[in-house]
């Protein structure tokens, strides 16, 4: 790769929050030069529309096929290469769509998610850059658990399908190290029950602030941090005390909550389309009455909770949990963000450089800052404008390649 030069009518700045016009970007191989005025550059590569940095995703699922709401027995009808290849085709899927980076935040088979941040870094599948959580961290029968199954079948499910099933502040320990020992970039715990699992309860507690902590302090000896998956209130606020860097769902947060995350930096990655698909093709798909209740109880709460934490200045970071959707349509949550409390331009740099700082990753993704990969997002029009823009993408690069790029070579030249 060489150095080349990209024009745009307008770049948008993931700091700031603003648009530049009349600016150039300039690359060198996978890396971000600088950006400099237009009357500068010798014959740029002229590029109709906005410029972005690539897109930042921090609740993704990409191995294993797309849930169906019938709960999670039928794991053990597939196998862990089953699950990473089908992973390797959403993560295609994903990058395609502008979401260069992801945040992929819990697999049921054990490190497969491993597997394929490890072939995308190889350069063996086309994907986004991953940071991975390992297996979840979850307490018998909880939310991250294989449960409706028989009780003479319960007893022998395989250990990669329940590697992270903890009870106790000794057994957190322990198995949060092997987590980490085996790849993981992260700890993701359960701190309380889910819609899509069967049998839990999404508002109800599922692990004590003491094993919380137990989590936070062993993932911090590994220089890293934990994610909750908290939709109850008291959970949350265990999350929080307990020291986690971020609040998966947070669909009954109160003030209190807010308060804590607020104070503390906690940040907020909150699936605000899920609900959205869930109502609209839940019941035609065959989703159970059970999940299709839960996601009724927890949809009005979570977008109401969204806003008051967006007005009381907690951190937001742009995060979708696909898987529960199809993969590739994580731009269509940047409206009901919008919708919900954030400008078009918060929106965007929750998905831009507010994720890159929730995953410490902000010198290398998430702004187009001299120094951090060429990951590109070009969309026609302003999505400031019109937030609706980011769901259609013209072209993709990501460390300096064109993925997707009509009407552009390879060589960067039209």
């Amino acid at each position: 790769m060489t150095r080349r030069t990209l024009l745009p009518d307008r770049i948008f700045d993931s700091i700031d929050g603003g648009m530049i016009e009349g600016h150039a970007l300039v690359i060198d191989g996978d890396r971000v030069v600088a950006m400099v005025p237009a009357e500068q550059t010798k014959e740029p590569t002229r590029l109709p529309g906005t410029l972005l940095p690539g897109l930042i995703d921090v609740h993704t699922h990409l191995t294993g096929p797309v849930d169906n709401g019938q709960g999670y027995a039928a794991l053990v009808q597939r196998n862990g290469a089953q699950d990473a290849l089908i992973g390797a085709y959403h993560a295609s899927v994903t990058v395609q769509a502008g979401f260069t980076t992801v945040r992929d935040i819990g697999a049921f088979r054990a490190f497969t998610d491993v597997a394929l941040r490890d072939a995308i870094d190889s350069g063996w599948v086309v994907g986004p850059r991953m940071m991975v959580a390992g297996a979840y961290v979850t307490c018998p029968g909880g939310g991250g658990d294989i449960t409706g199954l028989a009780v003479d079948v319960d007893q022998i499910v395989p250990r990669e399908l329940r590697f992270g099933v903890t009870s106790g502040v000794d057994q957190m320990r322990e198995n949060v190290r092997q987590i980490l020992r085996y790849g993981a970039d992260f700890i993701k715990v359960l701190a309380t029950g889910a819609v899509l699992t069967s049998g839990t309860n999404p508002g109800a507690p599922e692990f004590t602030e003491d094993e919380l902590r137990a989590a936070v302090e062993i993932a911090a000896e590994s220089e890293t941090f934990v994610a909750a998956h908290a939709h109850g209130t008291e959970g949350i606020k265990r999350a929080v005390r307990a020291g986690v860097r971020s609040i998966e769902h947070g669909s009954m947060l109160d003030t209190e909550a807010i308060e804590l995350m607020a104070e503390s930096g906690t940040f907020l990655v909150a699936d605000l389309y899920d609900s959205d698909y869930i109502g609209e093709v839940g019941p035609s798909l065959g989703y159970s009455e059970e999940v299709m209740a839960k996601a009724e109880m927890t949809t009005d709460a979570q977008r109401k909770g969204f806003r008051a934490a967006v007005e009381a200045g907690v951190r937001i970071a742009f995060g979708t949990d696909s898987g529960v959707y199809p993969h590739g349509q994580n731009a269509r949550q940047f409206r009901l963000y919008v919708e919900h409390g954030l400008t078009e331009a918060q929106a965007i740099q929750s998905a831009t450089h507010w994720a890159a700082r929730l995953m410490g990753w902000e010198d290398r993704v998430g702004s187009l800052q001299p120094g951090a990969f060429a990951d590109l997002v070009l969309v026609a029009g302003n999505p400031i404008k019109d937030i609706g823009s980011l769901e259609h993408v013209s072209a993709v690069m990501k460390g300096g390649q064109w993925l997707s790029a009509p009407g552009v070579s390879e060589s960067g030249r039209p």
